[in-house]
């Protein structure tokens, strides 16, 4: 058995839903510490305000190299989405199936952190700083995880260099495609009031529905532009519509909706955010916008350039450089340093009977290996 599926196997043997806790933690510490890594741990969320939300645990490990070297971290979370029913094996007991790995987590993304692992052994401590920032709060709300640890980094006075994220940004084989950047994401809800009446008597109630159809016909028709080198369009998307009107014969009393805007760099969340409350306010209604990301590019240069030569050292394979996808944790850490990701076939991700292919497992880890002692090694006055 390699060592990386050794590694895989006890992350996805430990059951971690978000927020994720406990006993997946105590394996990756178990890991990192014969390493020579200083680990600290800690919790965030639990009864804030008088909330009653679950703990999140976030898990912050380094290994120093000499005074003044390079500092590189890996970034990942631990936690997983829940792994629903009609699974062939358990989804927390990690099963080898021929050449695949099955078990909720093995995509993503606990085995890029086992990969992660087996990469800092093969890097020797003179080469520079590595840490690891693991959170258990990636697949849920993200408030208690990726932003603590930075809380946690500022607050100690540490900064990395550069930090690769082991996001599944594969598509069809390992190594096609790395992330450079991401769009942004913000959520609108839009709400109309009207005034309830009986639908016979129709001047005597104010029906809001057709102000917000009105509202909706305007945003769908919207085009935000065109994309840009590195981003697609721009797109809205109507992801609800609410009236909640059991009865066939009351006009009701309000309607609700929901969008969703996938932003380029040509946006803010704010500017969108403002856009979109002018135009819910024409129609008679009001907007509350969720920003949960801004965009962001790490500009090609000579960290994506070691990231890609990593790559097809390994595979064979010249990725392709995208900001393709959904958000990750990514959106914050580009405030601290130029942040890339890059890890396994995503096509299984989030779904039913979860599986990575064996052989990518040890690949991952030498491509790992490869950018860490490259990243160590940059001259950062350089840029990255």
């Amino acid at each position: 058995m390699s060592r990386t599926l050794d590694l895989a196997k006890r992350l996805i043997a430990a059951p971690s839903v978000t927020p994720a806790t406990g006993a997946v933690f105590d394996e990756l510490e178990a890991m990192l510490e014969p390493l020579g890594f200083a680990v600290h741990r800690f919790t965030r969320g639990q009864g804030a305000d008088g909330s009653d939300e679950a703990p999140v645990e976030n898990l912050f490990a380094i290994r120093s190299g000499p005074e003044g070297s390079a500092h590189f971290a890996f970034a990942g979370h631990l936690d997983v989405v829940p792994p629903g029913d009609g699974w062939a094996s358990a989804p927390f007991e990690p099963t080898v199936m021929g050449e695949l790995l099955h078990g909720r987590g093995a995509v993503d993304m606990k085995s890029a952190i086992a990969a992660m692992v087996t990469a800092v052994g093969d890097v020797p401590r003179e080469a520079g700083t590595i840490s690891f920032l693991i959170t258990g709060d990636e697949e849920g709300p993200a408030l208690h995880g990726t932003r603590a640890l930075i809380d946690y980094m500022n607050a100690e006075g540490i900064r990395p260099d550069l930090c690769l994220v082991g996001e599944p940004t594969s598509v069809n084989r390992l190594g096609d495609m790395m992330k450079i950047g991401r769009r942004g994401s913000v959520n609108i809800w839009l709400t109309v009031e009207g005034t309830q009446g009986h639908v016979a008597y129709p001047h005597m109630a104010d029906n809001p529905i057709p102000k917000l159809v009105a509202m909706l016909a305007e945003l769908d028709a919207l085009v935000l532009d065109k994309g840009t080198d590195w981003f697609q369009p721009s797109n809205l998307e109507i992801t609800e519509i609410e009236v909640g009107n059991r009865a066939h014969n009351v006009i009701p009393a309000a309607a609700k909706a929901r969008i969703s805007i996938r932003f380029n760099d040509l946006h803010s969340g704010a500017s969108l955010s403002e856009r979109i409350g002018a135009i819910a306010e024409k129609h008679g209604g009001s907007a509350l916008p969720i920003i949960s990301g801004e965009p962001f590019l790490t500009e090609p240069g000579a960290f994506s350039r070691l990231v890609a030569e990593a790559i097809e050292a390994e595979t064979g394979i010249a990725p392709e450089q995208s900001t393709t996808g959904g958000t990750s944790d990514a959106r914050f850490l580009r405030a601290v340093c130029p942040v890339i990701e890059f890890g396994l076939c995503n096509a299984t991700m989030h779904k039913r009977d979860e599986a990575v292919a064996i052989a990518d497992l040890d690949a991952l880890a030498r491509i790992y290996a490869r950018i860490a002692e490259g990243a160590l090694a940059l001259d950062m006055k350089q840029g990255a």
